[in-house]
């Protein structure tokens, strides 16, 4: 196969990406960022709100309080149902080759979230019925803006939330949170986070860029293709409306990083004999791939940030609507 410049351009680039991505994790995820940035002090004001007690029932406790966490579960459960439906109908359809598209392997990843969210909120579902009905802070405690304001009922409740408010201004950062919710829990939130933005990425390229203008016979317009292309944002913005998770800037690295995976997949099955693109302006041998990788990875900072404004949007809004029923995310 014959290279071109433009081919070593779009190569630098995925490798930039990929490198710098990579690069951002290691020093976001590792650092320890106690009272360093305004991220962590707005978790920290949020999770003192809260109670002062810090664990990982934000992982399976809905943000409107009064509601049980088996509605979350059933929302998680019955997502995945669903989309595991239109996955395997997508499957008989087509054939597994069908996923050399870039919408199956984030419908997939949608999946995995909600199969991540589903085994986490059946344990926060147990964690309910068996903790006495004060500990289960997202669904009893009323949220107050300052800790010094709050009317405590006894001294040991006193006692407990100094000394757990002390614990926090010293000890707890995103992270450690992160290693009391598990493994789980953190693999449930790198797949949320990353596939949100590649949801509105899939979604707005396909309505926008290749139904208008790339349709044919595999791209043709139906029932199925639509719903491949609507409910995996749809299921993932219900959940969202009923959530604690938060959403990180630095975590656009993961969705960036799904996305190169995905290229380089694309260029090893082609460098095997794969014959075709499955979307025309990845290939490597038209003199615009350059411009079209450039416009595709500039994309990825919008698409992150349409979601991450849907959430802040969320606490915003529901939390002045709603100042006795919202809890905003951490």
């Amino acid at each position: 196969m014959e290279l071109y410049w433009y081919d070593f351009f779009c190569v630098g680039l995925v490798a930039a990406a990929s490198i710098g991505s990579l690069c951002v994790l290691w020093r976001e995820e590792g650092r320890d960022r106690a009272g360093d940035d305004d991220d962590d002090r707005k978790l920290r004001k949020s999770l003192l709100a809260v109670g002062g007690q810090v664990d990982h029932s934000w992982l399976w406790a809905s943000c409107w309080r009064g509601v049980h966490p088996g509605w979350l579960l059933a929302i998680r459960v019955g997502s995945f149902a669903v989309l595991g439906g239109f996955l395997a109908w997508d499957i008989v359809e087509w054939d597994p080759t069908i996923f050399v598209y870039y919408t199956e392997w984030t419908f997939t990843l949608v999946m995995i979230y909600f199969a991540l969210g589903s085994i986490l909120s059946v344990y926060g579902c147990w964690v309910y019925a068996t903790k006495p009905a004060s500990t289960n802070r997202y669904v009893n405690e009323p949220l107050t803006s300052d800790l010094e304001e709050s009317d405590y009922t006894s001294f040991n409740t006193y006692r407990e939330r100094e000394f757990q408010r002390s614990k926090l201004g010293n000890q707890y950062t995103e992270e450690y949170i992160l290693q009391r919710a598990g493994f789980c829990g953190y693999l449930m939130q790198i797949a949320y986070q990353t596939s949100a933005g590649a949801v509105i990425l899939t979604d707005i390229v396909f309505w926008c860029v290749i139904v208008p203008f790339m349709s044919n016979a595999r791209f043709s317009l139906n029932l199925l293709m639509g719903c491949m292309h609507t409910l995996n944002a749809l299921f993932l913005l219900i959940d969202t409306s009923v959530n604690s998770l938060p959403f990180p800037w630095f975590r656009v690295s993961y969705f960036v990083l799904w996305s190169c995976i995905y290229v380089i997949f694309q260029w090893v099955i082609h460098a095997c004999g794969f014959s075709w693109w499955p979307y025309p302006f990845l290939e490597l041998s038209s003199p615009w791939c350059s411009l079209c990788y450039f416009a595709v990875a500039v994309m990825h900072i919008p698409c992150y940030a349409i979601y991450a404004m849907i959430i802040r949007m969320k606490d915003s809004v529901f939390s002045r609507l709603f100042p006795n029923s919202f809890i905003r995310s951490p």
